[in-house]
């Protein structure tokens, strides 16, 4: 590695974090990473939200979410990796 650079992060660090995963599909997922699998990522305590039934755009629903906390409706969720877009951590999110 070259000197001066750090490691790739990888998603093993966002390990009992709170992340929301973008999907390819009408679907984002918010929980807490809880395992990954060479094909599958686990969270829990986790919202499954199907944004197509929301009148509310996805950061709207995103913001409400950091503002008041994941309202889970499953207790555990596996994710398949193929349909993965981007993750990243629920206290990312930026509130203007």
């Amino acid at each position: 590695m070259a000197e001066g650079r750090t490691a790739e992060p990888t998603l093993e660090d966002l390990h009992g974090e709170q992340v929301i995963l973008d999907v390819d599909g009408p679907f984002i997922y918010i929980g807490t990473l809880s395992g990954v699998g060479e094909k599958v990522l686990v969270l829990t305590e986790a919202d499954v939200h199907f944004c197509s039934d929301s009148e509310s755009t996805t950061e709207y629903y995103l913001l409400e979410t950091k503002k008041n906390e994941v309202r889970p409706n499953r207790s555990v969720v596996y994710v398949m990796r193929g349909k993965v877009v981007s993750v990243s951590r629920l206290e990312d999110i930026k509130i203007y």
